[in-house]
């Protein structure tokens, strides 16, 4: 029932369905909570069968516009597009300004397309806690293409590569010298990287392709030691790629999605797309096993009622902040400090 409310045919009736399904289950009441597991149980059958795309890169790299530009296209080639953008949230406010939708103009009124901007909240890692719920809401929804925009990445901001098929890195020419292009972290998580903006200066664009490059096949030959019957299935599966392109001019984003098509027919002839979702749907798992119990420990009653004597302590000095953590670790426990876990 659920999966047929999502793929109606009437755009406005799919969106506020969509929206009304992704605000349930990024809800943090308990009633909603539930709810939202029942309804990602009954949307489970009819989502897997999108290609999952994750877009990162440093703040002003051109990743809203490359998204408007590649979701136009893919439209005019029958695809169905849904993105999901992620804004950062204030440290001082909580608040979010939401404005990556306002800068895809023309693929946000577009039928064929759906975007979600959802805020951090202080969720390391680029994404929102509850955006692996939207990707499978919209896939259930019939978008055969869904795309995860990141706040803006560091080195080491990598969730979005471990919940899409495919994790896309977005490069400006000039943007760091051999070394940092070898650094461990995004750049060797990544699957595809596109040296945007290539226009401006097609020499450093060139360089950066170049260097990017040789780090990659660094980063393959350090990890990826072949033998024999590696070094014989070499070409049956991906190995990542460097391309240039202008968002703005809309030049190169139809090699952008051959790559993509490439990199889809290798990994599922090989078994690592399936493998790959297997493995993130177990880390989803987890993760929200580890947040479950932090919430859990937080309204435990033993925490609570030692929580603000311990908190000042550690603010005036008196106590060591691990020792305060281990009373209270005890404390939800119900065994006295320093007994055995």
């Amino acid at each position: 029932m659920a999966g047929d409310v999502l793929a109606q045919e009437n755009p406005v009736i799919q969106r506020r369905a969509i929206a009304k399904a992704i605000t349930l289950l990024e809800s943090t009441r308990a009633d909603h909570r539930a709810q939202g597991d029942e309804l990602l149980t009954a949307l489970l059958p009819h989502t897997g069968k999108a290609m999952r795309l994750g877009i990162s890169g440093v703040p002003g790299v051109g990743k809203s516009t490359f998204i408007e530009v590649l979701g136009l296209h893919l439209i005019a080639q029958g695809h169905r597009v849904a993105v999901l953008t992620i804004d950062p949230s204030s440290s001082v406010s909580g608040g979010s300004i939401l404005g990556d939708k306002t800068r895809m103009e023309k693929l946000s009124v577009h039928e064929r397309a759906y975007i979600r901007p959802s805020p951090s909240s202080g969720n390391l890692g680029g994404v929102a806690e509850k955006t692996r719920e939207a990707m499978l809401v919209c896939e259930a929804a019939g978008y055969d293409v869904v795309i995860v925009e990141t706040v803006g990445v560091g080195q080491s901001e990598t969730a979005v590569a471990n919940m899409t098929d495919m994790f896309v890195l977005m490069q400006l020419p000039n943007a760091g010298d051999d070394l940092q292009a070898i650094k461990k972290g995004v750049m060797e998580l990544a699957d595809l990287v596109i040296i945007n903006k290539a226009d401006i200066d097609a020499d450093a664009a060139m360089r950066a392709e170049a260097q990017i490059t040789s780090a990659m096949r660094l980063f393959g030959l350090v990890n990826n030691a072949m033998d024999s019957t590696q070094a014989a299935t070499y070409d049956k599966n991906w190995h990542p790629q460097v391309i240039q392109l202008s968002a703005l001019h809309n030049k190169g984003v139809d090699a952008f999605w051959k790559a993509v098509t490439q990199f889809k027919t290798l990994q599922t002839a090989n078994g690592r797309l399936a493998a790959r979702r297997q493995q993130q749907s177990l880390s989803w798992m987890w993760e929200r096993i580890d947040a479950g119990l932090k919430q859990a420990f937080r309204r435990d009653p033993a925490v609570s009622a030692l929580l603000p004597a311990l908190v000042a302590q550690v603010a005036d000095g008196r106590m060591p902040a691990s020792t305060a953590a281990r009373s209270l670790l005890a404390a939800q426990s119900g065994r006295p400090q320093g007994a055995p876990q």
